[in-house]
């Protein structure tokens, strides 16, 4: 009696799920053993966010994403990234790191320009994941729509309808020393449109070519 085998498209989806999730969970790993080392020191990592309109706060574009003020700021972003972060990497994992640099420099330097705005802080520095994760967010909202591929238009309606509500994050308010960063949310959500638009750039070429049809000589 002989088993049935895997067809290739099943070994290939296999392939990526489990390449997707082991690369969102070393992240995540990644984010708590920072965690760690900042509780150990005394917290010195935390001032390594970024610091708008300071030369100095600049470095915080690298770091900001990999610090949280404590244990529970980075449980409450755990759950959002292993989501959003896999979710992502199920569109091929090249496109998941330039999405994933595109958010992180891009919106960190975002906020390193806005970051003061509505502050009622005198200096702010700014730290977390959520940023980023409010980048993969809108990318998996329009990506579907710029590539016009079924799948990805039902995660993105599916990401819309389960985690649409934290874009409220966004939205500019005054906001109080050591609260939410509305200017980091807003810059990760606005780098995530930009990277889904610049990444189906192929998508849009070949449906360009369909429309203009065949050349003519």
């Amino acid at each position: 009696m002989t088993r049935p085998t895997r067809t290739r498209p099943q070994t290939a989806r296999s392939a990526r799920w489990t390449v997707g999730g082991a690369t969102i969970i070393s992240f995540v790993v990644l984010l708590y053993v920072c965690e760690l080392i900042d509780q150990l020191s005394g917290h010195t990592l935390d001032r390594n966010g970024i610091r708008p309109l300071e030369v100095e706060g600049l470095w915080g574009i690298i770091f900001a994403p990999l610090l949280h003020a404590n244990w529970e700021h980075l449980m409450a972003n755990t759950g959002p990234a292993l989501v959003l972060g896999f979710l992502v990497t199920l569109c091929g994992l090249a496109r998941f790191v330039w999405a994933t640099a595109i958010v992180w420099i891009g919106g960190g330097f975002g906020t390193w320009l806005i970051g003061n705005v509505g502050s009622a802080c005198g200096e702010t520095d700014h730290i977390g994941a959520s940023g980023l994760i409010f980048g993969w967010l809108t990318f998996l909202v329009v990506f579907g729509f710029f590539t016009r591929t079924v799948w990805q238009i039902m995660v993105g309606v599916l990401v819309l309808f389960c985690y649409g509500g934290i874009l409220l994050g966004a939205v500019p308010v005054l906001h109080m020393c050591g609260g939410a960063s509305w200017p980091a949310h807003l810059c990760g959500a606005l780098a995530g449109v930009a990277a889904a638009y610049l990444l189906s750039g192929p998508e849009r070429s070949t449906r360009a070519l369909r429309r203009a049809g065949p050349v003519r000589r």
